[in-house]
């Protein structure tokens, strides 16, 4: 159990994971983050294909227990055709809160051989904790290479992994 506050209210803290990755293929945006990144190519994908926030939608219903994006936001559905990543994390973010829960942060990293991120993170972080309701500190986001190796060293897609931090008191469903 972890106390917070004054009050001695006590709070159980649960954890979650993300995993995604997307080919990437030429004629689409690359969206990262809810950034578009001037490349050559984009990521493949119902939605904008935008890996990161898919990540940190996977973690945060992980965290949760409320299933995984593909159970809330199926491949197929007309409504969801190139619809921009960051409308799921705000669904999500709301359906996390109707369930008594409390985002306490997000760590995500990026992996791509290519292109080099490092001047878009600040923008990341930015519209990530824009959408997920919190501050900046509590977003973090990197980028690695794969060092050649596999499907991203080869530049063939980029995949995101992401935990996230919640929090909700006994009394809320936990």
């Amino acid at each position: 159990m972890l106390r917070l506050g004054n009050k001695g209210m006590t709070n159980k803290v649960r954890v979650g994971i993300g995993y995604d990755v997307h080919p990437l293929v030429k004629g689409r945006k690359l969206i990262l983050g809810g950034v578009e990144i001037p490349f050559a190519q984009g990521l493949s994908g119902w939605s904008d294909g935008d890996a990161l926030a898919h990540a940190i939608v996977d973690a945060l219903l992980g965290a949760a227990a409320l299933g995984d994006i593909g159970s809330h936001f199926p491949s197929g559905k007309p409504e969801y055709k190139d619809i921009s990543s960051l409308t799921l994390l705000k669904e999500v973010r709301d359906k996390l809160e109707d369930s008594g829960f409390k985002l306490v942060n997000v760590d995500a990293t990026i992996i791509a051989e290519k292109p080099r991120l490092s001047h878009f993170i600040d923008q990341m972080r930015q519209k990530l904790s824009q959408t997920l309701a919190i501050k900046v500190g509590q977003v973090s986001v990197k980028a690695s290479t794969a060092n050649g190796l596999g499907f991203a060293g080869r530049g063939e897609g980029i995949a995101a992994c992401a935990v996230a931090t919640v929090e909700g008191s006994q009394d809320e469903g936990i």
